[in-house]
């Protein structure tokens, strides 16, 4: 468009007597040279934001956040579902090093001290139901975890501790299940889902 701007200033500066000796189909040559430079320009343009903009979705959907979030709802989702055999307790540490840090923040602080105390106070005279004790002894693991283990998190050591948790409640749910195909069962395709996800996680993370 510079280009256009600058070809229509200087025939406009020209005086009335260079003009005339100009033909027609030069100074139309001209116009659509600076037309054709002009659109170039701008379809490079908007091929290099269009790429720019791929790359920061990209980013954005593998980015550390997202991941943890992604493997700390595949856990809660395994500590609630049935369809699997694998041993439920390996998955509350494996919540603590995956959590989000709003998640831990949030249980570590006002709300979530009052909420487990309340869990608590509830848990001696009634029976929590099995699928609600595991959150509930989540709660109580990151509210009582010291400052080193808590430090763990968003660490290497603890990508590679996850990692080595996640592969082996992947190793016992195939295991026990006996074949891919029982796997992907109605029954346990959520669990099988949520083991591939928080396994998957694990090695993006180490990456």
């Amino acid at each position: 468009m510079s280009l256009l701007q600058s070809q229509f200033h200087t025939l406009a500066l020209l005086p009335n007597n260079a003009t005339h000796g100009v033909p027609a189909l030069s100074l139309r040559r001209g116009i659509n040279f600076a037309r054709s430079a002009s659109s170039l320009r701008f379809r490079r343009y908007a091929r290099d934001l269009r790429r720019q903009n791929q790359c920061r979705c990209y980013a954005a959907a593998f980015s550390p956040h997202t991941l943890q979030c992604v493997s700390a709802v595949s856990s809660a989702v395994l500590m609630v579902t049935k369809g699997t055999v694998i041993q439920k307790s390996f998955l509350v540490p494996l919540f603590v090093l995956q959590a989000p840090p709003t998640v831990i923040s949030w249980v570590k602080g006002r709300y979530g001290t009052w909420t487990a105390f309340l869990a608590l106070l509830i848990r001696l005279f009634y029976l929590i139901p099995g699928e609600l004790e595991l959150p509930f002894l989540t709660m109580l693991l990151v509210i009582s975890a010291p400052y080193e283990a808590i430090n763990l998190r968003g660490s290497q050591t603890g990508v590679i501790i996850s990692l080595a948790v996640a592969v082996y409640l992947a190793f016992q749910h195939f295991s026990k299940l006996g074949s891919l195909q029982r796997a992907f069962d109605q029954a346990s395709f959520i669990a099988t889902s949520a083991i591939i996800c928080i396994v998957s996680v694990n090695c993006l993370l180490l990456l």
